[in-house]
């Protein structure tokens, strides 16, 4: 029942927060009858390697949607954090705001502000990419590749536009989710505010994820709802600290700002970007993607899902492999240990244990967890890699080859 529990937590984390468009479309979350009233009654049909306005239904160019935004505070643009495309797409984005006023700032959903100090040497220059992954702790801070976001980092450096870091701790999220507000330290409420859980489209938005996933029979039954209501405080707690952090961040540099984020903190304008709306009145502009499976002409999503719907052709695969390894540290073990059962990644049934303690990687012996997650981005799709832990005293033998698992293929069917 346990590992039922954690699989469904984690599967709506990703749902909501960075899933595949398609996975939203497959759950019907992508035509919803929620956010602008003028246009949650009416669909457009979105094609690949074009942008549609919300506004009008039709497809827009790229240089009008940026022209478009030229009174917008703030710009979000969404995201699923392994889609290379996506992320391009948001370097190209930034790259025009800032030749169209290069009063600009980005904030990133990956990072907390407890980080913020290496986001400042990286925008100044100070940091290689090499020092910035190991300094800032990228892997620690984030379980994807930096490749993926490597352009949108690039042009942050090149044109020195400052960083800011929107997120909070993740274990102050997750007291949050198990909890509620009163389990939190004084210093915890000070890095998360209360979160508004009362928007009844909000809520309905997260309710139609949570309904449309494949959960174990068990779990149907009187405690679903108290399911709920903690991964709802949680979703909910992600938007409110990343919109008062926008907010601290504007007031502060007087500029506007390229919000980076899942597209699930902002279908339908109902999340991040409307509560940094409802508390700073500022204008903003949204702009999600969605992908249209392959041999599908195009795809129909609800016309309030964002002010500018971005199709994007199926990817075989996402560039980078993901490791699905979740590791943690021990005092006095200097060792990383396996923290559960890998449910996604390359490493999902290749045997690993809660508990493992990981001896070596290839030839490599490790202590430091950000530095093992940065070895393992340096294979590609095919490559193999051998494990040792220890499990129960005894030294055990892991092999483990950089291919999709029949679950990520069957998602992409």
């Amino acid at each position: 029942m346990k590992k039922s529990v954690l699989i469904l937590v984690c599967t709506i984390a990703m749902l909501a927060v960075g899933s595949s468009a398609q996975e939203q479309d497959e759950s019907g979350t992508l035509r919803l009858k929620l956010g602008d009233p003028d246009l949650k009654n009416k669909t457009l049909e979105v094609r690949p390697d074009a942008i549609f306005s919300a506004a009008t239904g039709r497809a827009i160019t790229f240089e009008k949607m940026i022209a478009e935004m030229a009174d917008a505070r703030l710009i979000h643009v969404g995201e699923s954090h392994n889609s290379l495309p996506m992320h391009q797409i948001q370097a190209r984005i930034i790259q025009s705001l800032y030749e169209q006023n290069p009063e600009l700032t980005i904030g990133l959903e990956m990072f907390t502000l407890l980080r913020q100090e290496h986001l400042n040497k990286w925008s100044m220059g100070l940091l290689t990419e090499k020092e910035f992954i190991r300094e800032g702790e990228w892997y620690v801070a984030w379980n994807f590749n930096f490749g993926f976001y490597a352009d949108i980092f690039a042009a942050a450096k090149s044109l020195r536009i400052p960083l800011y870091g929107l997120n909070a701790p993740r274990d102050i999220i997750s007291k949050l989710r198990m909890g509620g507000y009163d389990a939190l330290t004084d210093e915890e409420k000070a890095l998360v505010p209360e979160p508004d859980t009362t928007h009844q489209e909000h809520r309905a938005y997260i309710r139609a994820i949570f309904e449309n996933m494949d959960m174990p029979a068990a779990m149907k039954g009187p405690g679903l709802d108290k399911i709920f209501e903690g991964l709802y405080r949680a979703q909910s707690a992600w938007d409110e600290v990343m919109s008062d952090n926008i907010l601290k961040a504007l007031e502060y540099t007087r500029k506007r700002m390229v919000v980076l984020a899942g597209s699930g903190h902002l279908m339908y304008n109902l999340g991040t970007n409307r509560r940094a709306f409802e508390k700073s009145g500022w204008p903003f502009k949204t702009v999600v993607c969605v992908v249209i499976p392959e041999g599908q002409e195009s795809l129909e999503v609800s016309r309030s899902l964002a002010d500018y719907v971005w199709g994007l052709a199926e990817e075989e695969r996402p560039a980078y492999p993901s490791i699905g390894l979740r590791l943690k540290k021990f005092d006095h073990l200097a060792n990383p240990v396996v923290e559960r059962e890998p449910i996604d990644g390359i490493t999902l049934g290749a045997g690993f244990k809660k508990g493992d303690v990981i001896l070596s990687v290839g030839d490599h012996t490790f202590t430091d967890i950000n530095t093992m997650r940065t070895y393992f981005a340096h294979f590609t799709w095919g490559d193999t890699v051998i494990f040792e832990v220890l499990r129960d005293a005894q030294v055990k033998t892991i092999e483990v080859t950089f291919e999709p698992k029949q679950e990520e293929e069957e998602k992409q069917e």
